[in-house]
């Protein structure tokens, strides 16, 4: 059974002294292949490194990395712009590991100015249509305005919806713009009734997973560091509701990662 965290950050320091472990367990339960969306131009360089090493070493026992390039609305600053050429030459120079834009989007819950996040972007989905790359959305609280942004940018290559917790008819309209929806912890709680009916009845061809990792714990893991390995919780979770074994799920899953980032299986 093939699995695909398609959003983790285990660039960040916090796995720093036993980060190839947490790759070697994440791989031990399946998980073939990570996608590392960076925050900012702190970790650009980073995510980029820990992707080459991967591929230095696929003939060994380790996880594909893949990884995204873009800012993060949390770790937005006000001298944004003056990174932009930092960024464009990195994806002018990219490798077929970097495979997406992003984590971009839009936080109503952090101090960083509306009219900022909305400029930083709507950057980010330009550069988006110019690389033909798919992009990594954050969303909180935010989704009429997100929604009315990508709508109007016409984004050729689509996207995901990083850790969606909406209502069925919030999902559909995400993805009748050519989006999928990145499904992970939160299916793990009785409580988030909304979400868990929502992705039920939202087609599985559409969803990814992902573990947010070290963030968005799991139900039962509260309190503990969230890793790749952790991903079997939603996995087990989503077969429960679509009512399809875990292998079934996995392998569409692992097509649906394949082919919106435009990776060969």
């Amino acid at each position: 059974m093939k699995l695909f965290d398609t959003h983790c950050h285990l660039d960040f320091d916090v796995f720093e002294p036993a980060r190839s472990q947490h790759f070697q367990r994440g791989l031990e339960a399946g998980v073939e292949r990570l996608l590392l969306p960076s925050v900012g131009p702190d970790n650009w360089q980073k995510v980029k490194t820990l992707a080459q090493w991967s591929a230095m070493l696929s003939e060994e026992a380790q996880p594909e990395i893949f990884y995204a390039l873009g800012f993060h609305p949390y770790f937005l600053t006000s001298d944004y712009q003056q990174k932009q050429s930092a960024l464009v030459a990195l994806l002018d120079e990219r490798d077929t590991r970097c495979v997406a834009i992003g984590e971009c989007g839009l936080d109503d819950g952090v101090e960083q100015d509306a009219a900022l996040q909305e400029q930083a972007l709507n950057y980010q989905l330009d550069l988006a249509k110019q690389y033909q790359l798919p992009v990594i959305l954050h969303n909180r609280r935010c989704h009429n305005r997100l929604i009315q942004l990508v709508k109007a940018a016409r984004l050729p290559k689509g996207g995901v919806i990083h850790a969606f917790s909406g209502s069925y008819e919030q999902g559909m309209e995400w993805i009748r713009l050519g989006f999928y929806l990145g499904v992970g912890g939160t299916i793990t709680y009785s409580r988030a009734n909304k979400t868990r009916q929502a992705i039920s009845r939202l087609p599985l061809e559409k969803l990814l997973l992902e573990t947010d990792a070290p963030d968005m714990p799991i139900f039962g893991f509260q309190g503990k560091l969230n890793t790749p390995a952790q991903i079997i919780h939603p996995l087990n979770e989503l077969s429960l509701l679509h009512n399809q074994t875990k292998q079934t799920i996995a392998s569409q899953i692992w097509k649906n990662s394949n082919s919106l980032f435009s990776i060969c299986e």
